[in-house]
């Protein structure tokens, strides 16, 4: 990567996405797209004194990016709705399986780098073990509607002939303290 390379960082506000923003403001990179829901107050002060181009509302980045071709040299899909209590599926579908395709087509049709955010969530119970081959992504048995949309997006992303130059999928865990 190089210095003046636009990079997009969706769920940028968040906690991983701010520090990844803050991470590589130190290495030099301030041409950042930081895309979120940047309606929650209490999640602004993630992003002060960072350095970015610009901030984007997540249902405005793709009608954004229409009117920038070629301008995003690599993107961080880090974005996501992350709420394991959250049931209703559909909002799920909406932001970690159907907005995360419009992302890697994005990503394949202009030859961007990709690397988005998975979830130990996919696992389930672990009864298949904690294993990050291809071919025990279709028998994962994911316990909630967060962690079922993250595995159908793996499975859609082992699914498809074409893709991005570079991609990779981060499966992120939480660390429970003992109390």
């Amino acid at each position: 990567m190089l210095k003046n390379d636009v990079i997009v960082i969706t769920g940028a506000v968040g906690f991983i996405g701010s520090y990844l923003t803050g991470y590589l403001n130190q290495l030099g990179f301030t041409q950042l797209v930081l895309v979120d829901d940047f309606s929650n107050e209490q999640k602004a002060p993630n992003l002060h004194e960072k350095q970015y181009l610009h901030k984007i509302h997540r249902e405005q980045f793709f009608e954004w990016q229409m009117f920038h071709p070629g301008l995003i040299r690599h993107f961080f899909h880090l974005g996501a709705r992350t709420d394991t209590t959250e049931m209703d599926y559909a909002v799920h579908k909406k932001w970690n399986l159907d907005y995360s395709k419009l992302v890697w087509e994005l990503c394949t049709k202009n030859k961007i780098p990709l690397v988005y955010a998975s979830s130990a969530a996919t696992y389930g119970n672990g009864e298949q073990g904690y294993s990050d081959s291809h071919e025990v992504v279709g028998k994962l048995h994911p316990l909630n509607p967060y962690g079922c949309s993250k595995n159908e997006f793996d499975a859609w992303v082992l699914a498809q002939t074409d893709a991005p130059p570079f991609w990779a999928g981060l499966k992120f865990f939480q660390r429970i303290r003992p109390q």
